[in-house]
């Protein structure tokens, strides 16, 4: 034991002193990610509350067409504004980017009312503009109310009752809350976390296999009056120290970040306190050792710095693969996922931040297979520290 603590101990010092290792483990990884997306999301919150609050425009091409449509829509708050564009005007104009959109009333926009049929008016849009997609949608729920108003009035006229043609009233009730409306917003944190976390060992599980191999003191390091299996497992543990610092932080940070997003003003909440922080921690720490496990199997395999970072950029994407798929296809936790690493890392996260109730199942299944294969690559690690072919 006291080998594998002399090996952790000189493994964290010298690469403490090394600038690259610190400023990737601890500042591109840690600061950067996190404010990133608290900025990113900070600026998506704030166009949100904008778009719901500031007034509409509207440029109508055709407006004296249809007064009570206009007087509708300023009724509604709407600022209506008279353009005199043709149809391929109006289409150039919001290409541009000139108009955010704009609505054409036709000329036989009266006489279509006046004979009972649908009045025709065309709404420009252009829906890959995600800023004024909102607006858009804004102004076509506002002439889809004026049409169903006038639907209304035709039957009134008629003598029949409007409610004959809504044979359903559907009445949505929203189970969600807040903290569950959060994870729309903050579901790719995890991704960052774990994107984080391996960032932090990855340098040092580099430099000591292969940048060992490479320096030359790969071999005077195995002649010392050390087991092999001692030394890689003290390689190993310094790599897990830093991959968890490196974890703690970044969650530290973005629980520092996310007081900063205006969350609330979209009906949402982050329910990232410090107890939902430590436990997130406890579920993540479980896949460091894997990690670590990983990331010196295959340095191992590498002849220098650069094919084993090569190399190791392409493996730290599969743990990050199941998380992409589960954000992306919104995949809920079971005990069948809980003995997917990474995966079930994200789910039980993601579970936590929603204030869901968590089974113990499910803990023990995650922090079962994961600490179980973590423990097979760190096995399989010294047992090719064990080959002479290790050397080079």
């Amino acid at each position: 034991m006291g080998a594998i603590w002399t090996v952790f101990r000189k493994e964290v010092l010298e690469n403490l002193r090394d600038r690259r290792v610190i400023l990737s483990a601890f500042f591109f990884g840690v600061l950067l990610a996190p404010v990133i997306f608290g900025l990113t999301t900070t600026m998506v919150s704030r166009r949100a509350v904008e778009n719901q609050d500031k007034p509409l425009d509207l440029p109508i091409a055709g407006a004296a067409h249809a007064p009570n449509l206009v007087h509708f829509l300023r009724e509604n708050g709407v600022k209506v504004e008279d353009v005199q564009f043709t149809s391929d005007q109006a289409m150039e104009a919001v290409r541009s980017g000139q108009k955010d959109f704009v609505l054409i009333v036709g000329e036989d926009y009266g006489e279509a009312l006046q004979s009972g049929e649908s009045a025709p008016i065309s709404l420009v849009v252009d829906t890959s503009n995600s800023r004024t997609s909102p607006s858009a949608d804004r102004a076509r729920q506002l002439l889809e109310a004026y049409g169903h108003q006038l639907a209304a009035l035709r039957l009134m006229v008629r003598g029949i009752n409007p409610k004959v043609i809504q044979p359903v009233g559907v009445h949505t009730l929203d189970v969600a809350t807040p903290a569950g409306r959060a994870l729309l917003v903050l579901g790719m944190m995890t991704y960052f976390c774990f994107m984080s976390m391996l960032v932090g060992g990855f340098y040092l599980a580099v430099d000591t296999t292969a940048g060992e191999r490479e320096r030359g003191s790969l071999e005077p390091l195995l002649s010392l009056p050390v087991r092999r299996s001692q030394l890689i497992v003290g390689k190993m543990l310094a790599t897990a120290a830093f991959m968890s610092i490196s974890l703690l932080l970044t969650l530290a940070t973005f629980g520092v970040v996310l007081t900063f997003i205006p969350l609330e003003a979209l009906g949402m909440s982050a329910n990232f306190g410090p107890r939902v922080i430590l436990a997130i921690s406890a579920v993540m720490l479980t896949f460091v050792p894997m990690g670590a496990g990983l990331m010196t199997v295959v340095a191992s395999f590498t002849r220098s710095n650069r094919e084993a970072q090569s190399w190791l950029s392409v493996v730290m994407m599969l743990p990050i693969a199941p998380i992409m798929f589960a954000v992306l296809s919104g995949t809920k936790p079971s005990a069948a996922l809980m003995a997917v690493p990474s995966l079930s890392q994200h789910l039980l996260a993601t579970s936590l931040m929603r204030g869901d109730t968590i089974p113990a199942l499910h803990v023990l299944i995650c922090a079962g297979t994961t600490l179980v294969l973590g423990g097979l690559l760190v096995a399989l690690a010294i047992k090719l520290y064990q080959r002479e072919a290790i050397l080079g």
